[in-house]
């Protein structure tokens, strides 16, 4: 792994002074090329925790304009995702989808179901703009990875990105889920090094992203992860790399 250039597909940008220096440093620290980041900071912590439990959401907007303005300052190494509020018009994203480079939707935060006609209006955004879409699932009707697999068989034009392994640290299950919907990527983050290692044999290696969640996970523990698993280093460069610029757009070198 050592001189490979990573990606880190999922970073957070709270907002807050001086934490776009913070990222950028600690992307230095840890050797991340590049990251993808999304609005952090719109839901407490205590509060996101106890809704993963018990349910309920919030109806708060995240700072997109922060993400753009922090991104647009880093010589291209931050690459902007919207953060979409179901419960706003469709319409906010449209007019500003230019600007980034995908999308993200939580039913964790936002607690809108993934068959909801107002996450649909979105996705038809994201299609028509050729955005990548990140999805955070968890344990709830309308939210679940099969509510994702649905989706993205209405979808088959976009592709999506599973974040954080799935549900909670060790979902086989959604390896499982997923392992035919060719248009599903997962991202890493959160999850056990085995289910990393199933993900790279149900999925292939041109499936899989690595991502950190940033600032509430180190990503040195993250790249650990993949450490451990002793990667030959075509798998790996396509992990930390190809997969991400594939999925942005982008040609790699």
């Amino acid at each position: 792994m050592t001189g490979q250039p990573v990606l880190d597909f999922h970073v957070r940008l709270v907002p807050r002074p001086g934490a776009g220096e913070r990222l950028l440093a600690t992307m230095d620290d840890c050797g991340l090329a590049r990251a993808v980041v999304c609005a952090g900071g719109t839901i407490d912590l205590d509060r996101l925790s106890r809704q993963l439990v018990e349910g309920g959401h919030v109806e708060t907007d995240a700072d997109n304009d922060a993400v753009l303005k922090t991104c647009a300052e880093s010589d291209g190494r931050l690459v902007p995702f919207f953060f979409a509020n179901p419960h706003r018009a469709s319409e906010e994203y449209r007019v500003r989808a230019a600007e980034f480079r995908g999308l993200e939707i939580s039913p964790a935060v936002h607690g809108i179901g993934l068959a909801d006609p107002r996450v649909e209006e979105l996705v038809h955004v994201a299609a028509e703009f050729g955005h990548p879409v990140y999805v955070v699932c968890l344990t709830r009707p309308g939210a679940e990875v099969a509510d994702l697999v649905g989706l993205a068989r209405r979808f088959p034009q976009v592709r999506f990105v599973l974040g954080h392994s799935g549900i909670g640290n060790i979902d086989f299950y959604a390896l499982t889920l997923i392992r035919d919907e060719t248009n599903i990527f997962l991202e890493t983050s959160g999850g056990y090094t085995c289910v990393a290692e199933a993900a790279l044999g149900r999925l292939g290696a041109g499936r899989v992203v690595f991502g950190s969640e940033f600032p509430l996970q180190h990503p040195t523990v993250e790249l650990a992860k993949f450490q451990a698993l002793r990667l030959p280093p075509q798998q790996w460069r396509q992990i930390a790399w190809d997969n991400a610029h594939r999925l942005l757009g982008e040609e790699t070198r």
